[in-house]
């Protein structure tokens, strides 16, 4: 139990600061392809609730496309400003 008190008092925050300072590093780009992605997931939920199940799946697709994409140029441009 202690173990776990431990965990929850010092290392969830710096956890959260982590995540913060993540945050903070992100581009443009970064922000287009997260808000892509997730209007994609969006679409595809809305299509699939309204019984459109076959092009839901298919622009459901897109999503993981999409941040791997992301990650892809991300690659490329940390390759390039070494």
């Amino acid at each position: 139990m202690t173990f776990i008190i431990f965990i929850i008092k010092y290392h969830l925050p710096s956890l959260y600061k982590k995540r913060l300072f993540m945050l903070k590093n992100f581009t443009p780009t970064d922000y287009l392809m997260l808000v892509s992605a997730l209007l994609s997931l969006i679409f595809a939920e809305i299509q699939w609730f309204t019984g459109e199940r076959e092009s839901a799946i298919f622009v459901g697709l897109w999503v993981p496309s999409i941040l791997c994409f992301a990650i892809y140029i991300k690659l490329i441009n940390k390759n390039n400003n070494e």
